[in-house]
């Protein structure tokens, strides 16, 4: 199941136009960002950055306090908020920025979450009453200050191209379920089944009016990239069919990555 990824790396070789490049992934809790930027970074050989969840102290009780202010609010405390909402996602605002403005600086890279879609949380948190709408505004003071910087804190103004991996809500629970993060189980908590379901809602807006870069859409419920060898060539080579597109790629390369993919292929 793992054979791409233990295959060896083969670098990008780029057009005399694309001197480096920078992917960066997108996509709701559990749709396989990690798992794809991991295997994208053995394919082609690039650095990888991961959003930063395990070593990450607000996160937990960021779920908590999501729960206690949804109980208050039912139980009739219309103003009951999460004090960690505001603090959770200017923690995260300030290492995506961090994260980005090096991978920026560098050559072939590839993130496992953007800036570019970090307000959809904030402003999800706010509508359902966990930020207050000063926070909010606070929140998105310094992230324009910080998205007004990021083209002269590196060499590139923007990604090359941001995938999106999109699925639905009965996926999104399955691998919630399959990887056994306690706070994110609905079992643990009923209002993130809420909560999920404003997140899918603001992604499919958020993909609507993304233009910071080239986008391609990846159906995480059609494809198995993870478990299936077969769908993981498939979507390596959408990737890579795009890249070429965009004059990253050279068709030399293309080749080769073809040819490696069949060797694969055959093993199965």
């Amino acid at each position: 199941m793992r054979l791409l990824m233990k295959s060896r790396a083969l670098h990008l070789s780029y057009r005399k136009d694309a001197s480096t490049i920078l992917i960066t992934l997108s996509g709701i809790i559990g749709s396989g960002k990690s798992s794809l930027t991991e295997i994208l970074s053995k394919e082609l050989g690039t650095k990888a950055y991961y959003e930063p969840v395990e070593d990450n102290p607000v996160l937990p009780i960021f779920y908590k306090g999501n729960e206690i202010a949804a109980k208050k609010r039912a139980a009739g405390e219309k103003d009951a908020t999460n004090p960690y909402a505001y603090l959770l996602q200017t923690y995260f605002l300030n290492r995506r920025f961090a994260m980005i403005k090096e991978a920026m600086q560098n050559d072939n890279n590839i993130l496992d979450r953007s800036i570019y879609e970090d307000e959809i949380f904030m402003k999800m948190n706010t509508e359902m009453g966990n930020a207050t709408k000063v926070e909010y505004d606070i929140y998105k003071s310094l992230l324009n200050n910080m998205m007004e910087e990021l083209p002269y804190a590196a060499h590139k103004k923007s990604p090359d191209l941001m995938i999106t991996i999109k699925v639905s809500y009965e996926t999104m629970i399955k691998r919630i379920i399959k990887r056994g993060r306690d706070y994110e189980q609905i079992e643990k908590d009923p209002s993130l089944v809420d909560y999920y379901h404003r997140l899918l809602s603001h992604y499919d807006d958020w993909m609507d009016e993304y233009d910071e870069s080239p986008l391609l859409i990846i159906d995480g419920d059609k494809y198995d990239f993870v478990a299936d060898v077969k769908d993981r060539v498939k979507i390596l080579e959408k990737i890579e069919d795009k890249l070429y597109d965009l004059g990253n790629l050279e068709q030399t390369k293309v080749d080769e990555l073809r040819k490696a993919h069949l060797e694969i292929l055959k093993q199965q």
